[in-house]
């Protein structure tokens, strides 16, 4: 396989990578995107007829594709195979054969029962790098489905969202496919480290449920280090206060007040100096037991100003404070600040989300639109010297760019 890289500029960090992925939804389309973006290669591998899941998941649709799809898929060759069909079955060892890492999320079992498990493709391919995505783990949580919200509720994170003695709530994103996609990046990068030190690959599981509790971070931290069950709070934080939304006099405001010396400096903007030195408020620890009363003697103050009135006086007098934007508003403010936030669609397609790293030498690039399913099938198999019809030869063992190469190289 060759990976594709843009026209101009610098090769991304992970040129070279090449990724089979297998993935679907949102956790590993999610992490292999962005190891696209990075320089990467990533084949697609998809249900004929069908394709991910997510292509269906919709309105909204963009130029007749969901969103939802459109949103974890760019810079990615689609490649339509029915891992039931023999022939496909073969194309897609052949694929895996050649990659550096692959990536899925059936449920446990189903690739070992393809012959694409771990242990069968690593006799080919010693140094691949295999990524599983679970929801409950390959053990006793193997036949539970891995959906975000089902592991937000069993995960505790809906106990711990919403209004006290609410029934808890979601978060407004697949917030625990994202963290997990994020994990099994991190995961990866770790594990091809390995494989330039040692030439060895090695099985990585990551999980939906074991990615939330390391996310849930001082609650779940609370709860093992001192046997606390938190609740949820509503806009409220268990352990910092005042931090938390407020009324101004024409929007909420969110403060976030993480020290004495910040308290100190609210205090005077506002006009209550002497808050600052109530015993009750002195320290954020007298603070969380009065938070009842403190509320109270902030809410008046604040509601004789604009949220933006604030937002400028405080955060000039290094306060943090913001109004609660909308995702209109967001990307506005995104773009004010300029974290250029956006693509241009004529590098990636409509509705993208610019790659959130940084990077001085190897930047994200975008070179490709996601892809309409099963666009490269074609172009991958003659990279593979396959034919696209039935009775196709055994594929030649070689690199997408065509060159000859030796059984159990490496791509």
């Amino acid at each position: 396989m060759h990976a594709q890289q843009p026209e101009a500029g610098p090769a991304g960090a992970l040129s070279g990578i090449v990724v089979a992925d297998f993935g679907r939804v949102l956790a590993g389309p999610y992490m292999t995107m962005l190891l696209a973006d990075l320089g990467a290669e990533v084949v697609k591998i998809e249900r004929p007829g069908s394709g991910d899941d997510t292509r269906a998941w919709g309105p909204p649709f963009a130029d007749g594709q969901a969103t939802y799809f459109l949103g974890v898929n760019r810079n990615k060759r689609s490649v339509a195979l029915d891992l039931a069909d023999p022939d496909d079955l073969e194309t897609a060892r052949a694929i895996v054969d050649r990659a550096d890492v692959l990536v899925e999320n059936f449920r446990p079992g189903t690739m070992d029962r393809l012959g694409l498990g771990y242990e069968h493709v690593r006799a080919t391919n010693p140094g691949l790098v295999y990524c599983s995505v679970t929801g409950f783990g390959s053990a006793e949580g193997a036949a539970l489905p891995g959906y975000d919200l089902l592991v937000q509720a069993m995960g505790g994170l809906m106990s711990v969202t919403g209004e006290p003695e609410g029934p808890g709530t979601k978060a407004g994103v697949a917030l625990v496919d994202v963290i997990t996609g994020l994990h099994a990046g991190m995961g990866v990068l770790a594990a091809l480290r390995h494989r330039d030190r040692t030439g060895e690959g090695q099985r990585l599981e990551v999980s939906l449920l074991g990615s939330l509790l390391s996310a849930l971070t001082n609650q779940a931290a609370a709860h093992l280090a001192a046997g606390v069950v938190p609740r949820a709070l509503g806009n409220r934080h268990p352990s910092i206060t005042p931090y938390e939304v407020f009324e101004a006099s024409d929007r909420p405001l969110v403060l976030a007040v993480g020290n004495d010396r910040q308290f100190r400096a609210l205090c005077a903007r506002i006009g209550s100096p002497g808050l600052a030195d109530d015993p009750r408020f002195a320290t954020n620890t007298a603070r969380v037991a009065h938070r009842e009363e403190l509320v109270a003697a902030l809410s008046g103050p604040l509601a004789r100003r604009t949220a933006d009135a604030w937002f400028d006086e405080l955060t000039a007098a290094g306060v943090p404070c913001g109004p609660i934007n909308d995702l209109a508003g967001a990307f506005a403010l995104a773009d004010r600040l300029g974290l250029r936030p956006r693509v241009p669609a004529e590098d990636a397609g409509p509705g993208q989300v610019a790659h959130p790293i940084a990077f001085g030498a190897t930047p994200a690039a975008y070179r490709s639109a996601p892809p309409r399913l099963g666009e490269h099938t074609a172009e991958v198999l003659a990279e593979l010297g396959l034919s696209t019809g039935p009775g196709r030869p055994s594929p030649v063992r070689r690199k997408m760019n065509g060159t000859q190469s030796r059984e159990g190289a490496q791509p």
